[in-house]
């Protein structure tokens, strides 16, 4: 047994000897697999482990670019539009002939940058000069020309009376719930874009005035026409009826870029001097302190219809030469232009503002107005002309008593 032992350990390789084997058999092993498969030994048992090289660079990621919300200002295309009138804010509150002495912001465009062919002045986006650099523009006689041209094409042949009967009880409120509301702003720009997409619709379109435009209704007529050309055809109130004529094409409407913001007033002249024209700084304190012990001629409603204004302030002044009128509730902004409008309108003289009352004075030399026709509260328009409110009674008199029999 102990020669069996012996003769064992005799044969059994020294510990060299096996690792050097061991090696051998990794190393032809490795081989034949990457004869066989392709395969590539790790370094850790491959027989000559690749050192790496320092000098090689790695290849850096590109960052990922940051995030950024969609913008309306991408992209952006110039606009350029046909229309024969320079665009402003507000085309009955504001007028080309009152030029402002200052501005409170500097000259960006509400319509954004870069999206309109037309300068914007501080004031309004004038129709003839892109390039202009003054604050009032310059006007274009063949503009007018243009305008009436493309109102011509527009309206046709004009409407009968049987038509406009049609068009207007279409337009009446039990019929109909599409309406557009003129407020303390006046007829808009982008109110102009409104119109026509109602006349996408129908054939008319009824308007709501409420507020300071309601004034001077004459001038807000005027505004509608010639800004939109169409045609009003009835007007009750402050409820007016604009027909878009027979030639419209609502799939052709003219062009009108969107202001994006309201841009701010500019800075006019102040409307109450320290002292009246031709009266001492005593003889005006004492008219504004008995200017503010008149009865008031009337009271003024938050946004409501002032279209008899005028007409009550001439003919308070045929008894008495300074009316008081209680605006109490009406935003100062308000009834300043309600007193800036009877100033040009009446003519009169302002006296005071305070304590939200309007004071005006008919100065020395007044003349009562002798051709002074403003509009009355509702009209009947035909081919003929206007028609006075007791006409209009009459026709609708008889207009039942003919359906009675």
């Amino acid at each position: 047994m102990i020669l069996i032992n012996c003769l064992s350990r005799q044969n059994q390789p020294p510990l060299s000897l096996a690792l050097t084997l061991l090696r051998r058999h990794l190393s032809t092993s490795a081989s034949k697999l990457h004869d066989v498969y392709c395969f590539k030994a790790p370094p850790s048992l491959s027989p000559n482990p690749q050192k790496p090289n320092p000098d090689a660079k790695t290849p850096k990621k590109k960052r990922k670019p940051q995030y950024r919300p969609p913008s309306s200002l991408d992209d952006v295309k110039t606009v350029h539009c046909d229309l024969p009138f320079d665009f402003r804010f507000s085309y009955t509150e504001s007028s080309p002939t009152v030029r402002p002495i200052g501005l409170r912001e500097p000259r960006y465009s509400p319509f954004g940058p870069g999206r309109l062919d037309r300068e914007w002045t501080g004031v309004c986006a004038p129709a003839v000069d892109p390039k202009v650099k003054s604050v009032e523009g310059v006007e274009d006689p063949k503009l007018e020309e243009k305008s009436r041209k493309m109102r011509e094409r527009t309206q046709g042949a004009p409407l009968t009376p049987a038509e406009r009967k049609i068009l207007v009880e279409k337009c009446q409120r039990n019929r109909t719930k599409r309406q557009i509301n003129l407020g303390r702003d006046g007829l808009t720009h982008n109110m102009l874009n409104d119109i026509h997409n109602h006349w996408k619709h129908a054939e008319a379109v009824r308007i709501k005035c409420l507020g300071v435009p309601t004034v001077d209704m004459k001038n807000v007529c005027t505004q509608l026409e010639d800004k939109t050309f169409g045609q009003i055809i009835s007007r009750h109130g402050g409820t007016l009826v604009l027909y878009r004529g027979r030639n419209y094409n609502p799939w052709k409407k003219p062009l009108i870029p969107l202001m994006l913001w309201k841009p701010h007033e500019p800075v006019y002249p102040r409307l109450i001097k320290t002292t009246i024209d031709g009266l001492s700084i005593e003889e005006t304190k004492k008219m504004r302190k008995r200017g503010l012990a008149v009865p008031a001629l009337t009271k003024l409603a938050k946004n409501g219809y002032y279209g008899s204004l005028v007409s009550m302030v001439q003919d308070a002044f045929l008894v008495s030469e300074l009316v008081r009128i209680d605006c109490q509730g009406l935003e100062r902004s308000d009834y300043k232009k309600i007193g800036c409008k009877l100033r040009d309108l009446v003519p009169c003289i302002l006296v005071t503002f305070d304590k939200e009352q309007i004071v005006v004075w008919r100065g020395k030399d007044y003349k009562p107005p002798e051709d002074g026709i403003f509009f009355t509260d509702r009209e009947f328009f035909d081919e003929q002309g206007t028609v006075a409110v007791g006409d209009i009674e009459n026709y609708v008199s008889s207009d039942k008593s003919g359906n009675e029999q």
